[in-house]
């Protein structure tokens, strides 16, 4: 049976697609952007977070460990150490769950079960089921397999990508995805790799094929503070939407700080743009303005 790595399933959802909709996280993205607001979803494998609100200082995670005698120090244990197994002892050892799990197996069925509970609000509201992340086409074969159990069911799908993937995968999923949600960050390849990771060129390349054989595409752009607020740049990526058959909209996300709070679970130093706020309401209406002026259907959010 299909089995897929998922750290969260994210019901009542309302900013992922139309309508009331379940957002499935699956882990692993490609991609290391320092703004991400689900670190937890980036690496491939599970992962151990602790909540230190919750923690009693009781050291049973320690006590629990193989290695915790080794450790230096008494009390609790780090979220993240060198000798980790993750054979998930501490988890389970914790008497005010302080300690948990980022990830877990799921089969095709479970999430199924669960996100076919609300489908009284995908009727009523126009919703339905979004794949997300990290990035969703990582698993591919995973998720394959849920869009096609979400059609048999008649469930509609959107998945969120950041379009760096094989052509294949996408053109694989093209015909059981009802919308995409498609992330563009910066048009430069240069300041792309730098900020990211990795060059925009398969991202790029990627968009323009499916725009040509998938007509629901909305593109989604982080407003980012001092990374592609700037005019110019906002200008490069409204004009290579607006060329893109398949767009119907335009999404400007604010950033927003959330993501950090998580680094810290996952024992993550906080990155480089830690100390970037929200973008201001004029720099979102500005930017809002950049895009609506090649004739995009634009909204701030969703």
């Amino acid at each position: 049976m299909q089995h897929g790595l998922v750290f969260n399933i994210q019901k009542y959802s309302l900013h992922d697609g139309p309508g009331i909709r379940a957002t499935v996280f699956l882990k692993g993205c490609p991609l290391r952007c320092p703004w991400c607001h689900n670190p937890e979803g980036i690496s491939p494998r599970p992962e151990v977070v602790v909540v230190e609100g919750r923690c009693l200082g009781c050291g049973q995670c320690r006590r629990a460990c193989p290695f915790g005698a080794s450790l230096p120090g008494d009390g609790p244990m780090p979220s993240r150490h060198e000798s980790c197994m993750l054979c998930g002892a501490c988890v389970d050892a914790c008497p005010a769950a302080a300690r948990q799990w980022a990830g877990r197996q799921m089969t095709v069925s479970q999430v199924l079960e669960t996100v076919w509970q609300d489908r009284i609000f995908y009727d009523e509201s126009g919703g339905g089921v979004t794949f997300s992340g990290g990035e969703p086409l990582a698993q591919i074969d995973f998720l394959r397999a849920c869009l096609e159990a979400c059609r048999a069911r008649g469930l509609r799908t959107a998945v969120d990508t950041c379009g760096l993937a094989p052509a294949a995968h996408l053109r694989a999923i093209a015909p059981l995805t009802d919308l995409f949600l498609y992330d563009l960050k910066l048009m430069d390849p240069a300041r792309h790799e730098h900020y990211t990771g990795a060059s925009n060129d398969v991202i790029l390349d990627n968009l323009r094929a499916l725009g040509r054989v998938h007509r629901q595409i909305w593109v989604r752009v982080p407003i980012i503070p001092g990374v592609n607020d700037d005019a110019p740049g906002l200008q490069a990526i409204a004009r290579f939407a607006a060329a893109i058959p398949g767009v119907r909209q335009v999404n400007l996300l604010p950033f927003h700080r959330t993501g950090l709070p998580k680094l810290a679970r996952l024992g993550r130093t906080a990155p480089p743009l830690a100390g970037i706020q929200p973008p201001s309401p004029e720099v979102m209406a500005a930017a809002l303005a950049v895009f609506q002026h090649v004739g995009l259907e634009t909204r701030a959010g969703g």
